[in-house]
């Protein structure tokens, strides 16, 4: 069963420490992964957790705590559609989440939890989309960190016509010139609604690669400017998919700012669709009310703050810590509002979000 933390439970982990504190995140996927296999997983975690929780603590406080983890880990479901899990133990509070996120495993035994610890351990998975362009045909790749398969091709529909279409269309039209460049916008029209629906279905930060002059009708006219990452210039076409795939490493060796630069369109994106919420109180509202599909938020950023009269109000104020409505972080339980009602959370670098209060969130839409 997943929980939610209730206002009490959240004043324990935020206010008092209790030792010991089982944090335990670990990848977990019925559906790609035989049950025999999850299972025999979670038990080498217990045990690995059980070693370190006797190694360190008393028996008195350690088996406590072993004892509640062991009962979670019996009610875990084999059925969830999640990706992952995360355990979070003390000798006063038990927690189960199941997350949509996939995380790299990891065990903490300390005095407290941080939600926003969940997101770090979240594997960054390099995954793209290539859409290669020339005048007379199109390519759409799926690359990963191995390598890429085709995934659609279209050639133009003027290579298609037969010898004698051909002279004909051009007996028809004054400027051949002229004509080429017709036919070569209408064919990347048609390549940028193909890239809407790819993008429909792999999300992901797209590369689009061709000639100076092709690559200069498509940036004039295609929807996608938010959604295209990068674009690279070169007669790459007649390449073998294998060199191209080299051609393209270059671009992508850095990751990291290839996915911050994806989150920032995708936040511009949002932005102009007058979906995307920024600034801490703005965000919290919007999470209480649910509408979360992504949150951004910088690594460094923390917001002390005080309840207000409704549970959609907060205020920025520096307070003691023993004020009966300070919370001690606000974007920790952002980022578990938003987890919990299925969306997701990225941390982008210190400073990159500044023009949005340093945290934003896209709404559904």
């Amino acid at each position: 069963m997943t929980h939610t933390f209730s206002s009490d439970e959240k004043a324990v982990l935020q206010a008092v420490k209790y030792l010991p504190a089982v944090s335990l995140i670990m990848p977990f996927e019925p559906k790609l992964t035989p049950k025999a296999e999850l299972e025999y997983r979670l038990k080498m975690a217990l045990n690995k957790t059980e070693k370190e929780l006797m190694a360190n603590y008393p028996a008195e406080k350690a088996l406590p705590v072993l004892d509640k983890l062991r009962d979670l880990v019996a009610g875990v479901s084999f059925t969830t559609l999640k990706k992952s899990l995360a355990f979070f133990v003390s000798p006063v509070v038990e927690k189960l989440f199941y997350l949509d996120i996939p995380v790299n495993e990891k065990l903490v035994i300390d005095e407290s939890f941080e939600i926003r610890d969940l997101v770090y351990q979240k594997k960054h998975e390099i995954q793209y989309l290539v859409l290669m362009l020339s005048a007379k045909k199109s390519l759409m790749f799926l690359a990963d960190a191995t390598g890429m398969k085709l995934v659609k091709s279209n050639l133009a529909e003027h290579m298609q016509m037969t010898e004698k279409d051909t002279a004909e269309r051009v007996a028809n039209f004054s400027d051949p010139d002229a004509r080429t460049e017709i036919l070569l916008e209408k064919f990347l029209h048609q390549m940028d609604e193909d890239l809407s629906l790819m993008l429909k279905a792999y999300p992901l930060p797209v590369f689009v690669m061709g000639a100076e002059r092709v690559l200069g009708h498509f940036k004039k006219l295609t929807r996608h400017q938010h959604d295209i990452t990068w674009y690279v210039a070169g007669n790459y076409e007649e390449l073998p998919v294998p060199q191209i795939f080299e051609v393209l490493q270059p671009h992508v060796a850095n990751w990291r700012h290839v996915k911050q630069r994806d989150l920032l369109n995708q936040a511009e994106k949002a932005m102009n669709a007058h979906k995307l919420v920024y600034g801490m109180e703005q965000v919290w509202e919007a999470a209480t009310h649910r509408n979360s599909r992504l949150l951004l938020v910088e690594k460094g950023f923390t917001y002390a703050a005080r309840q207000g009269a409704e549970p959609d109000v907060i205020y920025k104020e520096e307070l003691p810590s023993d004020y009966p409505f300070y919370i001690k972080d606000a974007v920790d339980d952002v980022i578990q509002k938003v987890l919990d009602n299925g969306g997701d959370v990225e941390f982008t670098d210190d400073g990159s979000l500044e023009a949005y209060g340093h945290i934003a969130l896209v709404q559904y839409y």
